[in-house]
């Protein structure tokens, strides 16, 4: 088949989507089908030369309902649009995060393919996002009217969508790549020394959270060291936090690449993301779960949804400090504990092998594929 994956966010640029989408392209080539992605050109305007990435109209920053700034296409050259797809003739077109303006709902309006759409993000339920999905809600609906086939990631992230159609949503989770992952076993036995925060330094991430359930248990555990690694808005604020709170075991990575991430789950001994909201899935706990690290996460819809099973021992309320210290004691110093948990995370987190994600997502392609030509 010929698939075109449409990503509305620069592609040149981290975030989850767009590691999807890349991830995607690569396992659907490896079983022989011809895979493009197309997205917005950087905003710079920059010259990039990616392998079967079709760029179409250029990005801006826009705000998103989780507060969190993206670069998006609001631009499109219709014509060059117009002309990839009488050239490229996909089979299928799968469009990630169709609400976002405007590259999909232009492409929607010329496709002859299948379409096929999925909905990544969360909602927040907060006034402003509220305000914010109420001006979204019209253009989806006429998005809606194109798409064949709708999938979500998490039933969190299918809410907002399910809300203004009948048709039926299909869950699919987020994959990962297991193989770049090294699992090792419980440090029982031994004393630990290293939690760990990876993520965008945002209001809605809850470090400030951490922050202060840290305090309390570094008060009985003077040797635990808290890493946070990563950038973002209230990096500044949080440093702050930290010295107000005479924490001097808090170290401020700032960005981190691949490899320093990878290096970091190696020598972590608990993984904490405390997100208060506007989280759809977690793919930082598959990446922890798939390190070996026992996880503590905020109660957001999304992390729930993700940690099913036994894996409900890592929620908590982060907001509740005393709550919040006394789950991170005891899953960072019970061994048989951590050892039930890292044996559950180990099978669990198989299942979100890209391998197969992409056997559910091929499996859409193909019958919807095959009904479009019967009819």
């Amino acid at each position: 088949m010929k698939i075109g994956l449409v990503c509305p966010y620069n592609i040149t640029i981290g975030g989850g989507v767009q590691e999807i989408v890349l991830s995607l392209q690569a396992e659907l080539k490896k079983r022989g089908h011809i895979v493009k992605i197309i997205t917005p050109l950087p905003r710079e305007n920059e010259v990039v030369d990616l392998p079967d990435v079709i760029f179409v109209g250029s990005s801006t920053d826009l705000r998103s309902p989780t507060h969190t700034t993206v670069q998006v296409a609001l631009t499109v050259d219709i014509n060059k649009l117009e002309d990839v797809l009488k050239n490229e003739a996909f089979d299928v077109l799968h469009f990630h995060e169709p609400w976002v303006p405007v590259l999909s709902r232009q492409i929607l309006q010329r496709s002859n393919a299948v379409n096929i759409a999925t909905f990544h993000a969360k909602v927040p339920e907060t006034q402003m996002s509220r305000t914010v999905a109420k001006v979204f809600t019209p253009y989806l609906k006429s998005v809606m009217n194109n798409l064949h086939q709708l999938t979500a990631v998490s039933y969190s992230a299918a809410e907002y969508a399910a809300n203004l159609t009948d048709k039926p949503i299909s869950i699919i989770p987020n994959g990962i790549n297991l193989k770049i992952y090294k699992q090792k076993s419980p440090k029982t036995g031994k004393t630990p020394q290293n939690i760990l925060f990876i993520g965008r330094l945002e209001r809605r991430k809850g470090v400030k959270f951490l922050l202060n359930a840290f305090k309390l248990v570094s008060k009985e555990h003077p040797e635990l060291k808290l890493i946070i690694a990563g950038d973002g808005p209230h990096r500044n604020k949080l440093e702050q936090l930290a010295k107000d709170l005479n924490l001097n075991n808090v170290e401020f990575l700032g960005y981190v690449t691949e490899q320093k991430k990878m290096e970091l789950l190696s020598q972590a001994d608990l993984f904490c993301s405390p997100a208060i909201y506007g989280e759809s899935f977690g793919i930082v706990l598959l990446e922890a779960m798939a390190s070996g690290i026992v996880t503590v996460a905020g109660n957001n819809s999304g992390y729930v949804d993700v940690l099913d099973g036994l894996g409900a021992l890592s929620i908590i309320n982060p907001q509740d400090s005393n709550e919040f210290a006394r789950r991170i004691e005891l899953l960072l110093y019970n061994d048989p504990l951590r050892e039930l948990w890292v044996n559950w995370a180990t099978t669990y987190v198989k299942k979100f092998n890209y391998p197969i994600i992409v056997d559910d997502y091929e499996k859409l392609y193909i019958q919807s594929v095959e009904k479009m030509r019967s009819q």
